[in-house]
């Protein structure tokens, strides 16, 4: 199973699977909860401002429940290509 977490609500969740005709569900972590748990709930800097934000990171479960593999500082671009390749899948093209 593929879940995405943000700690964005659930209307915002609807809209961006809309949009993007995204497959996977999403979770709302609006209290960020899930994400420091997991240490993504990071301080981050954009022009000089800090704020706090969520590190774009990726974690492959494995069935027993252990983290299998992890993917920090995730760029979209290709992203899924390499998730793929750590599985020991090929991208499929279309």
């Amino acid at each position: 199973m593929v879940y995405g977490v943000s700690p964005d609500g659930v209307e915002s969740h609807n809209k961006f699977r809309c949009k993007f005709n995204y497959p996977f569900g999403l979770l709302a972590d609006t209290s960020h909860s899930v994400c420091e748990t997991y240490g993504v709930w990071q301080e981050k800097s954009m022009m000089g401002k800090k704020y706090m934000g969520v590190a774009r990171t990726t974690y492959v479960v494995a069935p027993d429940g252990t983290v299998a593999h992890l993917f920090e500082q995730v760029k979209p671009e290709g992203h899924a290509e390499e998730v793929l390749a750590a599985l020991g899948g090929a991208a499929k093209s279309p």
